[in-house]
């Protein structure tokens, strides 16, 4: 007789089952909004959606939405990075809730964040009043779409690279120093590279959580067009007005823009992921 073959156990059902609801509910999810959406584009056809981008208002809010959501993403890649580092090598009194602090944005309304923002650099508000007098002024400028848009990404960059850190075993830098290297010398060229993945994957989901936020940045920014009017505004404004083809063209080129950026993060990453497998 042949031996029994067994299979090692677990937790999930059979590939096909497992495989079959992945796919629906991918499918539900992401493919058929942006398929309807290319679809939609396709029947407008190259020519018209060129020509509903080429307006100055579109162009302005475009620009505006994804120069803040650079801006904002390098920022919490720097300071996502100091604070993760913190968290995970230093004990200090607070520490448990400045570390739960950080996920407040996941679990806060975004609308409510905006006008938590908004009541504080008010230039009536606490914070507001402080930067007047040195000229400062944060709502309804593009700074204050800057300050929405660092309230929502930080988490994202803090908790790709906290648990990183953690794991990182500190005789590699008790190594590095009795080799004569330096505190800088040892963070940059043994640390830091070995964060580079991590980093890379907290900016490009701050980036992308960036460019589409709507809720914390309406209140704050002003709304005011060719100055602090971003693009997710601009197409609710489009489909109010009835606009099918504008709201979908602005759309299709938030799209196309976030693809290529995600798609180009996506690069450098598996580059350094195979450098650093190759070192």
């Amino acid at each position: 007789m042949r031996p029994l073959a067994l299979r090692a156990p677990t937790a999930l059902p059979g590939f096909g089952l497992s495989m079959g609801i992945t796919l629906t509910i991918l499918s539900l999810v992401v493919l058929l909004p942006i398929g309807a959406l290319l679809l939609r584009g396709a029947a407008i056809g190259p020519a018209d959606i060129l020509a509903l981008l080429a307006r100055e208002r579109v162009q302005a809010a475009l620009i505006l939405s994804f120069r803040a959501a650079l801006v904002a993403a390098l920022f919490n890649l720097v300071f996502g990075l100091a604070l993760a580092w913190v968290l995970a090598r230093y004990r200090f009194p607070g520490r448990r809730l400045v570390d739960a602090a950080v996920d407040l944005p996941f679990a806060l309304p975004t609308a409510v964040a905006g006008i938590a923002l908004t009541a504080l650099y008010a230039p009536n508000g606490p914070l507001g009043q402080l930067l007047a007098p040195f000229g400062l002024r944060v709502a309804y400028t593009e700074a204050g779409i800057w300050i929405a848009l660092i309230f929502v990404g930080l988490p994202f960059v803090v908790r790709s690279v906290q648990p990183v850190i953690e794991e990182i075993d500190r005789e590699v830098e008790e190594a590095s120093a009795t080799l004569g290297a330096s505190r800088a010398r040892t963070f940059t060229r043994v640390i830091l590279p070995m964060l580079v993945p991590a980093l890379l994957t907290g900016f490009a989901l701050a980036l992308a959580r960036s460019v589409g936020e709507y809720g914390s940045v309406i209140f704050i920014a002003g709304n005011l067009p060719m100055a602090t009017e971003i693009a997710p505004l601009l197409i609710v404004i489009r489909l109010e007005e009835f606009d099918y083809d504008g709201a979908v063209a602005i759309a299709l080129a938030m799209l196309g823009i976030s693809f290529a950026l995600l798609l180009a993060i996506n690069l450098v990453q598996i580059w350094s992921r195979r450098r650093m497998g190759a070192v």
